[in-house]
């Protein structure tokens, strides 16, 4: 049964999220269609740029992304410590960018003078403004409703272009999080859209090995500091994907190569059960993370179970 999104997300237990949307009936409404002979490759364009112009005005980084046919994945980081440090100019200034907002906060903007109470509505809508742009709703909301205008605009058609609502999935610590990240930039290997990262396109995993200082994506800090990046080394991240797409390779299926890299031993993660993990469709878990955090966010969210509990056992086992 379809939740509520605030009981799906907790960012008191994690600022990781790992998000899905597919077109309706799950058309081939952002690549080619071998039916109708149409190609619309370049909305998977349109979805990359849209992400990274909204990630400069939300308070969201991105970590990874992949945009397919007919669906795309996107892990998110709420950044709520930058959110709460912006002025209230500064968050006007950014929501402005999206929406034309109320005439009374135009005029506040311009420097004309208010009243204490036109001062005071100022100031709810800035706190309004400033939860909405830590929401990883309204970033799906202004992600997929603009490129639903775009797609219907070049269709001189009305009507829904997503199916449904996106899917969200919270990421409870460092081994879910890179587990999901490398799900995600896999996508085009495991749809044999391509055979290695480096020619995945329109995925996080390629702007990484073309662009290693990519601004546009959240970096890889190299540390235990989680404030200051992803608390692993880019060269870490590159080798596990690698050796997840070797593992997962159409004309190599069931191989698992004999040398895996070091930071699956870091990480303290069975290699078999990762590799079954990353080449089989998933069931889209609420959660990933250990069973024990896992059984916490759901007494947080208002249930008793979560689903992921299973899968996260697997993946959490200790390697033989």
């Amino acid at each position: 049964m379809t939740q509520a999104r605030k009981r799906l997300v907790s960012y008191s237990d994690t600022v990781y999220y790992h998000c899905v949307s597919r077109c309706v009936r799950r058309a081939f409404l952002c690549g080619k269609d071998s039916v109708t002979g149409f190609d619309f490759e370049h909305r998977r364009g349109w979805i990359v740029e849209r992400m990274t112009e909204l990630a400069g005005i939300f308070a969201i980084d991105l970590c990874a992304y992949a945009v397919m046919s007919n669906h795309y994945h996107v892990v998110f980081r709420i950044d709520t410590d930058q959110g709460s440090q912006w002025s209230d100019r500064q968050v006007a200034e950014r929501w402005l960018q999206l929406f034309s907002g109320p005439p009374l906060v135009q005029h506040w903007m311009a420097g004309n003078r208010l009243d204490a109470a036109e001062l005071a509505r100022v100031s709810i809508y800035i706190e309004l403004w400033r939860g909405r742009l830590l929401s990883l709703s309204w970033f799906m909301r202004c992600l997929n409703e603009h490129i639903a205008r775009m797609a219907n605009r070049e269709d001189s058609c009305t009507g829904r272009f997503w199916e449904g609502r996106f899917k969200s999935q919270a990421l409870l610590d460092e081994k879910a999080l890179l587990t999901c990240m490398a799900y995600v930039d896999l996508n085009p290997i495991r749809a044999a859209m391509a055979r290695t990262p480096e020619q995945s396109d329109f995925t996080s995993v390629q702007q990484r090995i073309r662009h290693p200082d990519n601004q546009q994506l959240r970096p890889f800090s190299g540390n235990s500091d989680e404030a200051s990046g992803i608390p692993y080394t880019l060269k870490d991240y590159l080798e596990l994907v690698d050796w997840a797409g070797r593992a997962i390779r159409s004309d190599k299926r069931g191989f698992i190569p004999a040398q895996t890299p070091p930071i699956l031993n870091r990480l303290g993660m069975a290699p078999d059960e990762l590799a079954d993990f990353l080449n089989n469709k998933q069931d889209f878990p609420r959660a990933i993370g250990p069973v024990d955090q896992i059984r916490e966010l759901a007494l947080k969210l208002g249930g008793a179970f979560l689903k992921g509990t299973a899968i996260s056992q697997r993946l959490y086992a200790k390697p033989a």
